[in-house]
């Protein structure tokens, strides 16, 4: 397909915001044909070769998959159009963690990045101008920088008592159904509903036997950050009305308040939100209440001084980061 393959897309289009997307509201196309257009698909299989990555359950390669496509698009594009594309099981990965345990890894096959890549480039921009301003994880132009300074803006205005809220194995957790829900209010093309509940029922390739999944949503996926703002959007809507000041980046919570009484009743609601709205899980055992000087956000702690709250790096952070660094 001449336009998946045409590396000239338009400067808007490059900046983000897919030809897709902004012909849509112009031009009132569905959602699908915005997610096939070929300057959206174009965009798209330019990011799945600059990530590169590893090759999924069928081998193909990020460099391979720009003449791939040459050859076999017409036929995949038929297959969506038709409903019958059916997306291949992630590849599991296990990397090590921090603390010693490990995180699985997913990672689709380069044609699904493409896929995935295109859908999410579509639905960004129309879920992301609703998230509230204090979510950083995966937005355009937020990053967790950003994060660790409005954190410790507040911390200097005087709510000096954190709240940590842990969720356990967030991506592994994620309930289809509630999810699908959410990704219902703002999307009614049935066909593009249909096609991202198949990717997240895609299931898993782990040691040469395919699993089946009943819930989750693959990290490493392409749309997976969006999906989990969308999926932790109520969260966030609800604290940012009650006026709480928090910040959140993907599943790393952390609400700040004035008194330890305040963090507790904080702590219930929040996790009384999560696991019976959401069908999340709280890990209470490594959710925690502790004073700013001692919490942790994204690797940075905080520290009183007379000019005010300084950031620095969280000591468990800087001694990982030697072994790297060579000191």
């Amino acid at each position: 397909m001449e336009g998946l393959v045409n590396p000239e897309v338009p400067l808007s289009v490059r900046s983000g915001v897919s030809a897709g997307a902004a012909e849509g509201v112009r031009g009132g196309q569905d959602l699908w044909e915005q997610v096939f257009a070929p300057a959206n698909l174009a965009v798209a299989l330019g990011r799945v070769e600059r990530n590169r990555g590893a090759a999924g359950v069928d081998g193909v390669s990020a460099q391979e998959l720009r003449n791939w496509c040459r050859d076999n698009w017409a036929g995949v594009r038929e297959a969506l159009d038709a409903g019958t594309y059916r997306p291949m099981p992630v590849r599991q990965v296990m990397i090590p963690k921090p603390d010693g345990g490990q995180r699985k890894l997913g990672v689709p096959t380069v044609l699904d990045r493409l896929i995935q890549q295109a859908i999410a480039q579509v639905l960004t921009p129309v879920f992301d101008p609703g998230f509230v301003p204090v979510s950083y994880g995966f937005r355009p132009g937020k990053s967790a920088h950003d994060a660790v300074k409005v954190a410790r803006l507040v911390i200097e205005q005087g709510y000096r008592w954190v709240v940590e809220v842990d969720l356990d194995a967030f991506f592994d957790r994620v309930n289809h159904d509630v999810l699908m829900a959410r990704v219902a209010r703002k999307v009614n093309d049935k066909r593009l509903l249909k096609l991202i509940r198949r990717y997240l029922e895609a299931g898993i390739m782990a040691d040469g036997v395919r699993q089946a999944v009943s819930q989750g949503t693959p990290q490493g996926s392409p749309l997976s950050p969006l999906l989990s703002n969308i999926m932790l959007d109520d969260f966030d809507q609800e604290f940012w009305a009650r006026g709480h000041r928090f910040v959140r980046y993907a599943d790393d919570i952390r609400v700040f308040v004035k008194s330890k009484r305040a963090a507790e009743r904080v702590l219930e609601q929040g996790t009384r939100l999560l696991e019976q709205r959401l069908k999340l899980r709280v890990n209470q055992a490594k959710s925690s209440i502790a004073p700013a000087t001692t919490a942790v956000l994204l690797g940075f702690g905080f520290f009183f001084t007379t000019s005010g709250v300084k950031i620095r790096v969280a000591p468990k952070a800087w001694q990982r980061a030697k072994p790297a660094s060579g000191r």
